[in-house]
């Protein structure tokens, strides 16, 4: 499993979140009519993309605070990752900036109707990636490893807290690379639409080549 220097980690998600934060601000700079087109039923609206990560940050959000609140620990200077937290990132983690090749479907209760009230939904994603940040603060007085939040499919499994700090922040990556490139389909210029993640060494020369 993934080993990390617990500062290193967070100090990556912290930056994770600030790019996320400038995605955020882009969709609200940009076309409102636009936000909520798309091309055919079957693919998602960028507002609808949006309204997806919310509502895992309704859930995700109270249980990684409450877990934080519920089991009294102390920073531990390393984390390492747990197999499934581990799995589920990697799986998630998208390898290219420029487009998701690994498609998931989403659960129905995590997917949206295109009806939805633009500037809502924009301030509540803007909102919540800042309270992802006051978290990633409050993570440096506990140990990431030992508080454990359980999922939204089951309760059954939890995952360490820098797990789940891990996967949400990837499964936002990879969506905001989907509303990216719903943007350009619309002919909406993104070269100011920030990069989400540096990609390793191999999947940069990959995209290279």
């Amino acid at each position: 499993m993934a080993k990390f220097k617990t500062e290193d980690l967070l100090q990556q998600l912290r930056t994770d979140v600030e790019r996320i934060r400038s995605a955020a601000a882009f969709f609200k700079e940009a076309d409102k009519n636009k936000l909520t087109y798309t091309p055919s039923p079957d693919k998602w609206s960028v507002v609808q993309i949006l309204e997806h990560l919310n509502a895992y940050g309704r859930y995700y959000l109270p249980a990684m605070r409450k877990a934080m609140t519920d089991k009294v620990t102390h920073k531990n200077a390393w984390f390492h990752s747990g197999f499934w937290g581990d799995y589920f990132t990697k799986a998630m983690k998208p390898t290219n900036i420029y487009e998701v090749k690994n498609k998931m479907k989403a659960m129905k209760a995590y997917s949206f109707p295109n009806s939805l009230h633009v500037d809502t939904v924009l301030n509540e994603f803007e909102a919540q990636q800042e309270e992802l940040s006051r978290l990633i603060d409050l993570c440096q007085h506990v140990d990431v490893g030992a508080v454990r939040v359980p999922i939204t499919i089951t309760r059954m499994i939890k995952l360490r807290l820098g797990d789940t700090l891990r996967f949400l922040i990837a499964h936002e990556q990879r969506h905001l690379i989907q509303a990216r490139t719903m943007l350009k389909t619309l002919g909406i210029a993104t070269d100011r639409f920030p990069v989400l993640f540096e990609m390793a060494p191999r999947a940069s020369q990959a995209a290279l080549a």
